[in-house]
C-alpha cells in the first residue's frame, strides 16, 4: 500500500483532494455547530413557550371534565402536559414529578390507548438525571414581553439545559404543569449529509485521475524519451504542448536532446577528419622507412609506424562510438552469442557458448557483439578459455564470461576501463593490444542502459555485461514509436 501510495501520482493527488474535502467539512462543522445549537435551542423554547400559551389560553375555556383530554392532545414526543390541584412550592419536587411525566408514553385523543413506548422522549433510566440537573436552580417569573397572559407563570430548566418546565396558575386550585426535553442531541451527521459527502468524494476522486493522467502522461513520455536517449538511440522531438510548467520541461529536454545529438556529431566529424589527415603523414613515414637501408632500423620504425596507426584507429574508434549510429532494433540474444561463439571456434580459439532459451532484445547488434567480442578475447588471452552464458535475473540480463586466468586485483577493476591502460607491461600488441578494448565494451554497454561487472571466478575472472530486462527497452520502443505519431 505505501509503495503505491509513493509511486501513483494519481492516489497522491486524490488522496490529498479528498484530505482537503473531509478538512473543509470538518472545519465548516466546528465553525457552525455552536450557531446551529444555540438556534435549535431558541426555536425549542419558542415553541415550548408558544405551545405552552396555546393550551393555557385554550383550557381557560373549557369546562373542568375536559380539560384533561384537551391537555394531552396538545403533548408531542418531546412535551408532556398535565393538571395539578396544589401549587409547585419546591422546584425539586416538581422537576421529579415532572421526569416521571416526560417517561409517560404518549396518549391518543380520546385516552384509551397508548402509541408505543418508542416515542417516550426520556428513558426511565434518564427520570433521576432530569430531575436531579438543575437541583440548585429556583423558579423565574418570565417577563411581560416572553408571558403575555394574566396567568402568574413559573419557569425553571430541565437535565440541564435541555429542557423546560412551567408552572401556571390557573385560578381556583388548579395549575397547568409543562414540560420539555429533548433527550439526544441531533447527531451532526446523517445518511444524507453522508450520501452528499460520498457523491463529492467521487466527483473529485475522477477529477483527480483526469488531471493526474494529464500530468502524468507527458511525464511518462519524457521519461521514457530520456530513456531512449540515454540508451543511444535517436528518437522524434517531443511535442511541446501543455501547461508551462511541462512545456517549458519539454521544450528544455528538447533542447538537451539537440545538443547532445550536436556535440556528439562535431565530435565524430572533427575526429573523423583528424583520422583521414592522420592517414597522409603516417603513409609517408612508411614509405620512408622502405629507404632505410638498416634492416634492424627499418624494422623498428614501421613497428612504431604500424603501433602509431593502430593506436590511431582504436582512438577513433573509442571516441565515435560506433554503437550510436547504428540502427536499434530487436534480436535474439541466445542466436547472437551461439554464432560468436561458433565463429571465436572456428578460428581455433578455446570458447564454450552454453546454449538458452529465446531472448529478444532490442539493442544495436554489431556493436554488442562488439563489445562481448572484446571480453570473450580477453578471456581466451589471459585465462587459457572462455565460457559464455546468459543469466537472466529480476531487473537485468546478464552475458557472463568466465576464464581460469589469474584475474585481476580488487583494487584494479575501474582501473582496466581507462583508455590505453593495461595490465600486462611488455607493451606487446600481440600480447595485449592497446588498452581500448575494455574502455569500448564498457562504453558501447553504457549507450544501452547498462554496465560490465568484473568479480572473482575462483579461480580466474568472472565479467557480466548486465543489460537492462527486455521488458524496459520495449516500453521505451513503444512510446518512441508513440511520439514520432504525435
Amino acid at each position: 500500500m505505501t509503495s503505491w501510495w509513493r509511486r501513483s501520482l494519481a492516489a497522491q493527488f486524490i488522496g490529498f483532494m479528498l484530505l482537503a474535502l473531509i478538512s473543509s467539512q470538518v472545519l465548516s462543522f466546528l465553525i457552525s455547530w455552536d450557531e446551529r445549537e444555540k438556534a435549535l435551542y431558541a426555536a425549542a423554547k419558542s415553541e415550548f413557550l408558544s405551545r405552552t400559551l396555546s393550551i393555557t389560553s385554550l383550557i381557560e375555556r373549557l369546562p373542568t371534565d375536559f380539560r384533561q383530554d384537551a391537555v394531552r392532545t396538545g403533548e408531542t414526543s418531546n412535551s408532556r402536559f398535565w393538571l395539578s390541584s396544589k401549587p409547585p412550592s419546591d422546584p425539586n419536587s416538581w422537576r421529579q414529578e415532572a421526569a416521571r411525566e416526560l417517561a409517560r408514553p404518549l396518549a391518543n385523543l380520546t385516552g384509551m390507548a397508548h402509541l408505543s413506548a418508542v416515542n417516550t422522549p426520556v428513558a426511565l433510566s434518564e427520570v433521576r438525571s432530569v430531575g436531579n440537573a438543575n437541583a440548585s436552580d429556583p423558579w423565574v417569573t418570565p417577563s411581560a414581553q416572553v408571558w403575555g397572559l394574566p396567568q402568574a407563570a413559573q419557569f425553571t430548566y430541565l437535565g440541564g439545559t435541555n429542557g423546560f418546565g412551567m408552572s401556571i396558575d390557573l385560578g381556583g386550585g388548579n395549575w397547568l404543569n409543562s414540560a420539555y426535553y429533548r433527550s439526544e442531541t441531533t447527531p451532526w451527521w446523517s445518511s444524507q449529509s453522508l450520501f452528499s459527502l460520498a457523491i463529492t468524494a467521487i466527483i473529485l476522486s475522477l477529477i483527480g485521475i483526469v488531471i493526474a493522467r494529464q500530468i502524468g502522461r507527458p511525464l511518462r513520455r519524457l521519461a521514457a524519451s530520456a530513456e531512449a536517449v540515454g540508451r543511444g538511440e535517436n528518437v522524434a522531438f517531443l511535442p511541446e504542448v501543455g501547461p508551462d510548467d511541462i512545456r517549458n520541461t519539454t521544450e528544455a529536454f528538447n533542447r538537451m536532446q539537440g545538443r547532445l545529438f550536436k556535440f556528439v556529431e562535431d565530435r565524430t566529424r572533427m575526429l573523423a577528419a583528424i583520422g583521414h589527415d592522420l592517414r597522409t603523414p603516417v603513409t609517408s613515414l612508411r614509405l620512408r622507412a622502405e629507404f632505410v637501408t638498416d634492416p634492424d632500423v627499418q624494422q623498428k620504425m614501421l613497428a612504431t609506424i604500424d603501433e602509431i596507426q593502430t593506436m590511431t584507429e582504436a582512438m577513433i574508434a573509442l571516441a565515435r562510438g560506433d554503437a550510436t549510429i547504428e540502427e536499434t532494433r530487436t534480436v535474439d540474444l541466445n542466436a547472437l552469442l551461439g554464432s560468436l561463439c561458433d565463429d571465436l571456434a572456428d578460428l581455433g580459439q578455446p570458447v564454450e557458448y552454453v546454449d538458452g532459451s529465446k531472448t529478444p532484445y532490442r539493442c544495436r547488434p554489431d556493436g554488442l557483439r562488439r563489445a562481448i567480442r572484446n571480453l570473450v578475447e580477453n578471456a581466451v588471452r589471459y585465462g587459457g578459455l572462455a565460457r559464455v552464458s546468459i543469466l537472466h535475473t529480476r531487473a537485468t540480463i546478464d552475458i557472463v564470461v568466465l576464464d581460469n586466468g589469474p584475474g585481476i586485483p580488487d583494487d584494479m577493476r575501474e582501473t582496466v576501463f581507462a583508455p590505453f591502460f593495461r595490465l600486462e607491461t611488455s607493451r606487446s600488441r600481440e600480447t595485449g593490444g592497446v588498452g581500448l578494448g575494455l574502455s569500448i565494451a564498457r562504453a558501447i554497454v553504457r549507450h544501452h542502459g547498462g554496465d560490465i561487472v568484473l568479480t572473482d571466478n575462483a579461480p580466474g575472472l568472472r565479467a557480466a555485461i548486465c543489460l537492462p530486462r527486455a521488458e524496459v527497452a520495449l516500453a521505451g520502443e513503444k512510446s518512441a514509436m508513440a511520439v514520432g505519431a504525435t
